[in-house]
């Protein structure tokens, strides 16, 4: 039997704010079989980024808030098993899909351990673990999303519209990871971990991130005038509305008080971002394939 700290180190519910990556590569899917989308989903979403969770909260044994649990519990060498283990179970569920697929997995698997692992810890290299984390997670993971559910050549994937699909998502991430870690500074510091948000500050941390989605705006506007409608980039504006607006906000609260730089706005950053971006990309699934 699993130990309840274990299962909550997994932090499978926090898989959800990487769907919009996952979700973006099957609207651009083009015949969908559902039920590669639905393995595709558990490879990643039960599998795969639970056990990057697991493996990180291992090494990094944090006593403070992380993301997906306010107040993380004791590790255990267990969690460092079952992480391997889930690591393993996700190669081997992609092999059902392509080779090519299960190679991918292994490589995200290697690199997403990288980022909290004491004999390399990316962690502390803020400007690599920040390129890398975006990389992987958005461009890296796209492509092997959609190789998989189109069962394509590697060679296939060298088109300009998936190519920009997969560089935007990298771009997005790259925005919002610094925001991820806004709350962590004293743990960070504690153990001697710069990340990007630290390097910025807590102010330049927003002030990065807005700058960011300026040109990730720009990005999806030319994306979706390019590829497809205009009326796409108009509806990917106003799911994104609710997430500016609580971002704006909550830089002003911070301006007059650092200390709401904190998990609970974090999480709900998160959340109305993730809700915004992942209804975004099944409404333009749904019309594109209409």
């Amino acid at each position: 039997m699993i130990k309840k700290s274990t299962l909550l180190h997994l932090r499978i519910p926090f898989s959800f704010f990487l769907m919009p990556v996952f979700c973006f590569a099957v609207s651009l899917t083009k015949d969908i079989i559902w039920w590669k989308v639905i393995l595709v989903f558990i490879i990643l979403h039960v599998f795969l980024y639970p056990a990057s969770n697991g493996f990180n909260s291992y090494y990094d044994k944090d006593e403070e808030s992380i993301g997906g649990l306010k107040h993380p519990p004791k590790v255990s060498d267990e969690l460092l098993w079952v992480s391997l283990f889930f690591d393993l179970v996700a190669v081997l569920l992609g092999l059902i899909l392509s080779i090519d697929f299960a190679i991918a997995l292994f490589i995200y698997g290697l690199a997403s351990k990288a980022y909290s692992y004491d004999k390399i810890r990316l962690k502390k290299y803020p400007i690599t673990s920040w390129i890398i984390a975006g990389f992987f997670q958005g461009f890296f993971t796209f492509l092997m999303t959609y190789q998989a559910l189109n069962a394509v050549d590697l060679q296939s994937l060298n088109q300009s519209k998936i190519l920009f699909a997969a560089t935007l998502t990298s771009i997005l991430l790259w925005g919002f990871y610094p925001m991820t870690q806004i709350y962590q500074h004293n743990e960070d510091a504690r153990r001697g971990d710069m990340t990007m948000s630290r390097l910025l500050g807590i102010k330049g941390t927003f002030i990065f991130t807005a700058i960011i989605f300026i040109f990730s705006n720009a990005g999806y506007f030319y994306f979706f005038n390019t590829y497809f409608s205009l009326i796409y980039f108009y509806i990917f504006t106003f799911c994104l509305a609710p997430s500016l607006l609580f971002f704006l906000w909550w830089f002003f609260k911070v301006n007059k008080n650092i200390g709401l730089a904190d998990f609970d706005h974090t999480m709900k950053l998160n959340m109305i971002s993730s809700l915004g971006t992942n209804a975004f990309f099944i409404v333009f699934g749904i019309l594109n394939h209409g």
